[in-house]
């Protein structure tokens, strides 16, 4: 990849000027982690990417299918990113059951508690005590 070549961007570039992630930092952890395909084959924070190229993102607990549209170096506005990427059908079909399978499952992880006792609460744990003396 030519540094002035203006065909082709560094993945981790792109994948922060598209608003995947936070911090280019964040992209280039996530490439060298693995969680990015670009066109099948796992790639490194510098792969060049062009048009046309079909990324794989895994966001845990999503997987995106993205075709590259077009090329951008510096970060914009939502709106603006959303014009570098067009996202596969079968992939926002599969995101969005799974959206929902997520939503409509129940909460294994939620707090049961109620939270801090009330005036009420503390009074009747007082009676409990009393009592047993």
């Amino acid at each position: 990849m030519a540094k002035d070549d203006p065909e082709t961007v560094r993945l981790d570039k792109w994948l922060w000027a598209a608003r995947f992630y936070k911090t280019r930092s964040l992209a280039t952890e996530a490439v060298a982690g693995g969680k990015v395909d670009v066109n099948g084959e796992r790639a490194k924070p510098a792969k060049a990417v062009k048009p046309a190229d079909e990324i794989r993102l895994r966001l845990t607990p999503y997987e995106h299918v993205l075709i590259v549209r077009a090329l951008g170096e510096r970060r914009g506005s939502a709106t603006v990113a959303q014009t570098l990427y067009e996202e596969t059908a079968a992939s926002r079909a599969e995101r969005e059951r799974l959206a929902a399978q997520i939503r409509l499952s129940p909460q294994s992880f939620a707090y049961d508690e109620k939270g801090r006792p009330t005036k009420k609460d503390r009074r009747d744990l007082s009676r409990l005590r009393d009592r047993g003396r």
